[in-house]
């Protein structure tokens, strides 16, 4: 695990926090760290962050912060199991906290808001991702940065570029680009 993550995780009160399976979140660390120390998806089996960072689409209170690991974790080297893992939770967080604020309650509305104001800070880290991963990577960040609206005036050109990168994918019939 790198520093940076080793950073972001110590920055947080997890045990202050709540979690998407009902406890503390003072457990979302080591899961972390088995996600981000296994070689490949069996050293990952039992460990997710599907129902405690983030429930289906449901964000909770240690999302927030849980996706500021998730970007400090991407951008640095982390196996492609770690990587899928990361993305495709981030991926649900987007999509929960790309709800309209109408119809949610002042504090899902706060959390929402939150994981939308952390994934802000990190569209360069997606942003090198979605421009130097494989198709697949290419294609959940364009989706991510859709969801979030992410990238600003640049939303449109950075897009585009995600989008064909993924497009190629099936062209090509490959998941990876030489």
């Amino acid at each position: 695990m790198s520093e940076l993550v080793r950073a972001e995780l110590g920055r947080h009160d997890w045990a202050a926090l709540g979690c998407g399976c009902g406890d503390s979140a003072e457990h979302v660390p080591l899961l972390f760290e088995a996600i981000l120390t296994a070689e490949d998806v069996r050293d990952m089996q039992g460990y997710t962050l599907q129902d405690h960072v983030v429930v289906e689409t449901d964000v909770h209170e240690c999302t927030p912060p849980a996706v500021g690991v998730i970007l400090g974790a991407l951008a640095g080297d982390v196996s492609p199991a770690a990587r899928e893992e990361l993305l495709d939770a981030l991926r649900c967080i987007a999509l929960g906290a790309s709800h309209a604020p109408h119809g949610l309650s002042p504090e899902e509305a706060r959390i929402e808001g939150a994981c939308r104001a952390a994934a802000h800070e990190g569209f360069w880290i997606l942003a090198h991702l979605g421009l130097t991963g494989n198709a697949d990577d290419a294609g959940t960040v364009a989706g991510i940065c859709a969801s979030l609206g992410l990238g600003g005036d640049k939303y449109a050109d950075y897009q585009r570029l995600f989008r064909g990168r993924a497009a190629a994918k099936t062209k090509r019939g490959r998941g990876r680009y030489a």
